[in-house]
């Protein structure tokens, strides 16, 4: 009876270290400086380059280094949780980073001497259903991820998975060849991507909580909110 005592009274302790860690390093991962601006910044002309020279492989190398991900995920968690103060650091930081991106591609376009349109382009003016498919499936790897110890493959695939940083690209050659109609798809795209994600880690954070008998007491109105 002691030991089985000893055991209960173990797990929660060890269910609230991983809780209190997964929630720092969602807390960390908000914070802004200029380096990671100029990492993001480097992201989006490494991107633009890629797409502009039609070349998978140098998209891939741009989706792996910009840190797009962070905010989003961080938003979905801060709606699970009822977290304000961590919902608006993150929408403030998505924001940013969303004009920093937009910034530094149309920069890269403007000057650019390529002008037409590459099928790595063409791919993301055009949401599917697969798209959608693909956003819910990979923000909820990327949650469980995060609640895992040496995951670090699985975030990369999500990462590639998702692609957020291309469609902020395409949205910047639009900006800058005056395409209305490319501006909106890629622009669809990427708002696609971001609120699946942000869904799927927010109903990933609730079950999670669930799960593990934690209890968060939500206020009726911002459970509207969420609605």
């Amino acid at each position: 009876m002691l030991k089985q005592n000893e055991e209960g009274a173990g797990r929660p302790a060890k269910n609230i270290t991983d809780v209190s860690s997964f929630d720092r390093a969602m807390r960390d991962d908000l914070v802004l400086s200029p380096g990671n601006l100029g990492i993001l910044f480097c992201a989006a002309m490494i991107a633009s380059i890629g797409l502009n020279l039609n070349s998978p492989v140098v998209i891939i190398g741009a989706i792996l280094i910009s840190p797009l991900m962070s905010p989003i995920q961080a938003i979905g968690y801060g709606l699970a949780i009822s977290d304000s103060t961590l919902l608006g650091r993150a929408l403030r930081l998505l924001g940013l980073e969303v004009v920093t991106s937009l910034v530094a591609a149309s920069l890269y376009f403007l000057f650019s001497p390529i002008n037409t349109p590459t099928a790595e382009i063409l791919n993301r003016v055009q949401p599917t259903i697969w798209d959608v498919l693909i956003a819910i499936l990979g923000g909820t790897a990327g949650i469980i991820a995060a609640t895992k110890k040496n995951s670090i493959n699985v975030v990369i695939g999500v990462a590639i998975a998702t692609a957020l940083m291309p469609p902020l690209c395409v949205a910047g050659f639009s900006i800058v060849h005056a395409n209305w109609c490319y501006l909106g798809g890629s622009a669809y795209l990427f708002l696609i991507n971001s609120f699946f994600i942000i869904l799927a880690t927010m109903i990933g954070i609730l079950i999670y909580n669930k799960a593990n008998h934690i209890h968060s007491t939500v206020p009726s109105r911002f459970r509207w909110v969420i609605s």
